[in-house]
């Protein structure tokens, strides 16, 4: 197997890897579940720097763009009402 991280010794790689096999079911969908929220902050982070006068319900509706597409938030939630 061809390490898949040039900064992490292949041995050290291989021992990441086994422990995360090794690893239970649910303690591997808590560590994604934590990476996604941890994502979703960072993009309502940049929401609001790029937004700073939009309501939350604006920022709200942007991070479904993002996370949903146009098209589909669309559907789910009507036109956005853009800020002034």
């Amino acid at each position: 197997m061809s390490p898949l991280y040039s900064d992490t010794h292949p041995k050290i790689e291989q021992m990441q890897i086994e422990f995360i096999r090794r690893m239970p079911t649910w303690r591997k969908m808590s560590m994604v579940d934590g990476l996604n929220e941890a994502v979703k902050n960072l993009a309502l982070t940049g929401i609001k720097q790029r937004n700073s006068t939009a309501t939350p319900e604006q920022i709200h509706r942007m991070l479904a763009d993002l996370m949903l597409g146009e098209e589909l938030a669309r559907k789910v939630y009507g036109e956005m009402n853009r800020a002034k």
